[in-house]
């Protein structure tokens, strides 16, 4: 009888071909060298660091966190598309999947895995940081009246910035707005 072979988990995550993270309270504990390499970073370099550095501005690290603790709490996981800020400054798409290790600690131990999907919809436009919420909001087939529930904004404040994204975009229909931040050419 032949014995299991002897399974690597460690060399496994460090090069799985996606960006992986262990974090505790927001703070990169280990990752891996495809995120490493996606940010522009040294694995040495992420691990302690706050995943602030990973976002355009302060804000929305915040606001990307109070959006996350509902979620992770009523399902222990969370997935999203996002700009974020690699270590040089460059602004990209990533679509950032979390699970929660402790039900009742939503950003606290946890697994993310990252990838940079910018080759698919690259930043084309300068945009506000709530733009950039809005934005991935709307990727994600939300209306304005959810974006709205779910940011703490009035549905016409949400359809101004909406507005703007279409103007920035040359987009004449929130369709063609959809399919511009996708990357999709009409």
């Amino acid at each position: 009888m032949n014995a299991a072979p002897v399974i690597d988990y460690e060399s496994i995550f460090l090069h799985a071909p996606v960006g992986m993270c262990i974090s505790e309270s927001r703070v990169i504990q280990r990752c891996n060298d495809a995120l490493a390499s996606m940010f522009g970073y040294t694995r040495a370099q992420l691990e302690g660091l706050s995943f602030l550095a990973l976002y355009p501005t302060m804000d929305e690290f915040l606001r990307t966190g109070d959006r996350i603790i509902p979620i992770m709490n009523a399902k222990g996981r969370y997935s999203d598309e996002r700009i974020m800020r690699r270590a040089s400054g460059e602004l990209f798409w990533c679509h950032v999947t979390g699970h929660s290790m402790k039900a009742q600690e939503p950003l606290g131990p946890g697994i993310w895995t990252f990838e940079d999907v910018s080759e698919k919809r690259p930043v084309t436009a300068e945009l506000t940081p709530r733009e950039r919420e809005i934005a991935a909001l709307l990727v994600e087939g939300k209306t304005s009246k959810s974006i709205a529930r779910q940011i703490d904004l009035s549905p016409r404040t949400v359809e101004m910035h909406r507005a703007k994204l279409m103007r920035k975009f040359s987009a004449s229909t929130s369709s063609e707005l959809v399919h511009k931040l996708v990357g999709i050419q009409l």
